[in-house]
């Protein structure tokens, strides 16, 4: 048995969880959130918890098991208190503005990269450099702060580029002179 699958999941009072057939349905104070269950996997919710069930042991059931569980977390989560990655931008002239639902970036390229925000996905940028991608969905707020990261990825000589607020970078040594 999956060790993740097995856990069960509190659901705080201002959460409600609705399962309607194969779709399960997360309400809370910041949105709602919708997962479509794989098959053979069952969720129930009894007594303010939900419980993750596999109905075979095949292997694609099994490797599914604790992933469900694991987004229903998330999602249980996410509709009390928003997920949140931190990018910054390291760079002579690299900057990051924000405006409506728009990110601006200019990362070195003759023209600046504009990504628009997915619904539900929110920009804050504190400073020229510093970026917060914030949101109610786990998935879905890091691959947009992966998707800014790639525009320009840290590069490991002088440590240029997009990354995550935590994210170390081990700078290698350059060319050195002939004496």
């Amino acid at each position: 048995m999956s060790r993740i699958g097995k856990q069960i999941i509190t659901i705080p009072p201002e959460v409600s969880v609705t399962i309607d057939g194969s779709v399960v349905k997360v309400v809370g104070p910041k949105g709602e959130l919708i997962l479509n269950l794989p098959q053979k996997i069952e969720v129930s919710v009894d007594n303010g918890q939900i419980t993750v069930t596999r109905l075979t042991e095949d292997k694609k059931v099994r490797s599914n098991h604790g992933t469900i569980r694991a987004h229903l977390n998330n999602m249980v989560q996410g509709v009390i208190t928003p997920w949140q990655k931190n990018l910054e931008i390291r760079g002579t002239g690299y900057k990051a503005s924000v405006s409506g639902n728009k990110l601006t970036v200019h990362a070195g390229y003759i023209h600046p990269v504009i990504i628009e925000a997915p619904q539900g996905i929110e920009f804050i940028v504190t400073e020229d450099t510093k970026i917060n991608v914030i949101g109610i969905d786990k998935t879905i707020v890091g691959q947009v702060a992966s998707n800014i990261r790639k525009i320009r990825k840290p590069e490991p000589y002088k440590g240029k580029g997009i990354r995550y607020a935590d994210e170390f970078i081990k700078l290698k040594a350059g060319k050195t002179a002939k004496a």
